[in-house]
């Protein structure tokens, strides 16, 4: 059975602090247009998304007031103090139309090299069960340092993977997740973390590496290159 068109929630409430300046990171231009633009746009043509949820800071005077992109609704909600105060915000805004059964997708305002290629196989491989996300097996050898910079050990990198985004859960396990973890003051640094933290396992689907989460000012300049040669 074919899965029914999924909405993405879009966290860009944060302001982007190690890029620096006054402008948040997302807002930044990316080959000359926001880089906010490229990842919403991005995932607006994909044929399985089928409306967007961006979740903005309080009083966000850069969003630029879409309310459709490639045909499709995109809808705005006020996100929190953290990532998972955010998630959780936009889940909540979600149309009533999504069940509490339906799957979510989650995806970084800074990702804007994701592949459609990818998010299909996210969505056929998790969805056969309570969700996942996108990521790659750990390849370069792993140093734990000392608080000065020096390496102590090697640790091993088998079963390590890092961790990207789409992240995809069924909204009302996810929203459930994320609750407790805020009721019990803990700060899950993305979805898969609380939904571990509630009891799940969620599957691993590997994706190419090029699905950069733009997070330095020197990032800028290599996923426009990226763009370049990723088409979606």
């Amino acid at each position: 059975m074919t899965m029914p068109a999924l909405w993405c929630v879009v966290p860009a409430a944060g302001r982007g602090t190690r890029v620096g300046g006054d402008v948040p990171k997302q807002y930044l231009p990316l080959a000359g247009r926001p880089l906010i633009l490229h990842t919403l746009e991005r995932l607006a043509a994909h044929p399985r998304i089928a409306g967007l949820l961006v979740i903005l800071g309080a009083g966000d005077a850069h969003w630029p007031g879409l309310d459709r992109l490639g045909g499709k609704p995109v809808l705005t909600a006020t996100g929190g103090a953290e990532r998972c105060d955010s998630v959780l915000a936009g889940l909540d805004a979600l149309p009533a139309a999504v069940a509490g059964d339906d799957f979510v997708l989650v995806h970084d305002a800074a990702r804007p090299c994701v592949r459609a290629a990818d998010i299909d196989r996210l969505v056929e491989q998790a969805g056969r069960g309570d969700g996942g996300l996108l990521g790659a097996p750990l390849r370069d050898t792993l140093k734990r340092a000392d608080a000065h910079g020096r390496s102590l050990r090697t640790e091993p990198r088998e079963q390590r993977w890092r961790a990207f985004t789409p992240q995809m859960f069924r909204r009302a396990q996810l929203a459930a997740a994320l609750r407790d973890a805020a009721r019990r003051g803990a700060v899950v640094s993305d979805e898969a973390m609380a939904m571990e933290q509630a009891g799940f396992a969620p599957l691993l689907v590997e994706g190419a590496e090029d699905n950069l989460k733009v997070t330095t000012a020197a990032d800028f300049a290599l996923a426009e290159f990226l763009l370049s040669r990723t088409r979606a």
